[in-house]
C-alpha cells in the first residue's frame, strides 16, 4: 500500500503534515491495518511455535505470499502481510520486526533471526512535509540475517550472504559474503556448500 504522499494527485497542502500529526496513509488503509493487528493479536501472537502453518494461513488471508514450509514465529511484528513474500523453508525468528511499507521478499531458505529489523521505510528529511519514502528489501536464497541486525530500505541481500549479529546494512550485500558491523563491511567469503541441498 502506497502512502498518500506517493500519489501525485494528493494535495498535501490541504492536510496536516505528518510531523504535525497528519496521517501518512488513507483512512481506509488505516482501518485495514487495525483489523490486521487485532486479528494477529487474537489469533496468532499467543500460539506455540509448532503452529506456524496456522500463522501462515492467517497471513495468506491478508495477502501474504508464503510457501507452506515457511516459518513465521508468533512474536514477529508484520506491518502489512500484503507486502510479504516468503519462499520454501524461509523463516522469521522470534521478535523480528518486519516494517514492510514496501515489499519484503525472503527467498528459499532465507533466515531472519531473532529481534532483527527489516525496515523498508524512511522519510525525506529535505522536504518540510517529511513524507514517507519506501523501497523494497530482498533477501536472497540461503542468506542469513543474524540476531538483532538491521536491514534498511532498498537493500538487496545476495544469495548466501550473511549479515552478522547487530550488523547494519544500508547497501547491497554481495552473494556468498559475510558482513559485520555498523555500517556492515565484508570480512570474508562464505562456502557455497553451506547452501541447503
Amino acid at each position: 500500500m502506497r502512502s498518500r504522499y506517493s500519489d501525485p494527485t494528493f494535495d498535501s497542502t490541504a492536510q496536516p503534515l505528518p510531523r504535525l500529526g497528519g496521517a501518512t496513509f488513507a483512512f481506509r488503509f488505516r482501518l485495514m491495518r487495525l483489523f490486521w493487528t487485532i486479528c494477529w493479536i487474537l489469533l496468532a501472537a499467543w500460539t506455540p511455535s509448532f503452529l506456524y502453518p496456522w500463522r501462515s494461513w492467517l497471513l495468506r488471508r491478508f495477502g501474504a505470499r508464503i510457501h507452506s514450509t515457511a516459518i513465521v514465529r508468533s512474536s514477529v511484528k508484520i506491518w502489512w502481510p500484503g507486502n510479504l513474500t516468503m519462499g520454501q523453508h524461509a523463516s522469521m525468528g522470534p521478535g523480528v520486526i518486519c516494517y514492510n511499507v514496501a515489499e519484503i521478499t525472503l527467498e528459499d531458505f532465507a533466515i531472519v533471526s531473532q529481534r532483527s529489523h527489516l525496515c523498508t521505510g524512511t522519510h525525506d528529511v529535505n522536504d518540510p512535509g517529511f513524507p514517507l519514502k519506501s523501497r523494497p528489501i530482498s533477501i536472497g536464497s540461503n542468506a542469513w540475517i543474524a540476531a538483532e541486525a538491521f536491514v534498511g530500505p532498498g537493500v538487496i541481500v545476495g544469495e548466501g550472504a550473511v549479515l552478522g549479529a547487530r550488523g547494519v546494512a544500508f547497501s547491497k550485500l554481495d552473494p556468498w559474503t559475510i558482513y559485520v558491523g555498523n555500517p556492515a563491511k565484508a570480512v570474508k567469503g562464505r562456502n557455497r556448500d553451506a547452501a541447503a541441498q
